[in-house]
């Protein structure tokens, strides 16, 4: 996740620049060492270290500089969101499968992230109006093209990852396919983004936008990391629900809306009936990611 990293600190969330994390390698052993979740600051460092550390040697700033130097830029930018981190943080709950394969779907995430965020506020846009829009350092062609070439990134790197000899590559093949549809024309992109009325202009409603853009990108996160870590449909099902009101939650936040939070934070936890007590204890503790 770029321009920030998510640390937690007695339940509160800090913002931490990327660039002065130490890189932390990623972990490619099959089963991961056993974590205590909830307000861990040291392992939700690790795991954005370990998300920072995949996208720098995917993305490193070299020739042609036209491409690459906006490219980063641009990923390492876009504000953070913790889609990322909940994708690895499940997978590591469920325990059953390549953790770098969780790793390189979370930097999968991010890409798309980064990817939407640019097209949201290109400078020739009514998105662009938003009173919290970046500062652009490079001319709207060259964010249109370059947004466009991070998104099927995302799928490339997360493909890497895979080994067709590999027990667990059929799960990377459906990771693709989740992403594909959360961020397809039937996902939350064109659900969450404008809508246009008939006959009429294009309207933005930014706190509805807010919410389920944030939803979507969580449940999807959720989805990626019960794939990987081995759930069955009935789980993978649960936990898309689960993240979906986890995102949602932060999207209220992330506009300072309070209203709900508790009716939205029930309603996930009753999506992990069905689990073993240790694992709804674990997953409990990310609803306030």
């Amino acid at each position: 996740m770029a321009g920030g990293a998510l640390l937690q600190f007695n339940g509160k969330a800090d913002l931490t620049p990327l660039s002065i994390l130490k890189p932390h390698r990623p972990s490619s052993s099959l089963r991961p060492a056993m974590v205590t979740m909830g307000h861990n600051q040291t392992y939700w460092s690790s795991i954005n270290c370990d998300i920072h550390t995949l996208l720098e040697g995917a993305i490193p700033v070299r020739e042609p500089l036209v491409v690459f130097e906006p490219m980063h830029h641009l990923v390492f930018n876009a504000p953070p969101i913790t889609a990322p981190a909940l994708c690895i943080a499940i997978f590591d709950i469920l325990g059953d499968g390549r953790r770098d394969q969780a790793v390189a779907a979370a930097a999968a995430l991010h890409l798309m992230h980064s990817a939407f965020y640019v097209h949201e506020h290109l400078p020739l846009t009514d998105r662009s109006k938003s009173k919290h829009g970046p500062r652009h350092a490079f001319g709207p062609n060259i964010e249109l093209l370059t947004g466009d070439g991070i998104l099927p990134f995302g799928y490339e790197l997360l493909a890497r990852s895979d080994n067709p000899d590999d027990e667990y590559s059929d799960r990377v093949l459906r990771v693709i396919v989740e992403m594909s549809r959360a961020m397809g024309s039937e996902g939350m992109v064109v659900e969450a983004q404008f809508g246009r009325p008939d006959g009429g202009e294009a309207y933005y409603d930014e706190e509805r936008w807010t919410e389920k853009r944030e939803g979507g990108f969580h449940a999807c996160g959720a989805a990626c990391g019960a794939i990987l870590g081995n759930a069955n449909e009935e789980e993978v099902e649960k936990l898309r629900k689960f993240g979906l009101y986890v995102g949602m939650i932060q999207g209220r936040k992330a506009k300072g809306a309070r209203t709900g939070l508790e009716e939205l934070k029930e309603m996930a936890t009753n999506e992990l009936n069905g689990f073993s007590d240790t694992k709804i204890e674990d997953l409990s503790t990310l609803v306030d990611i």
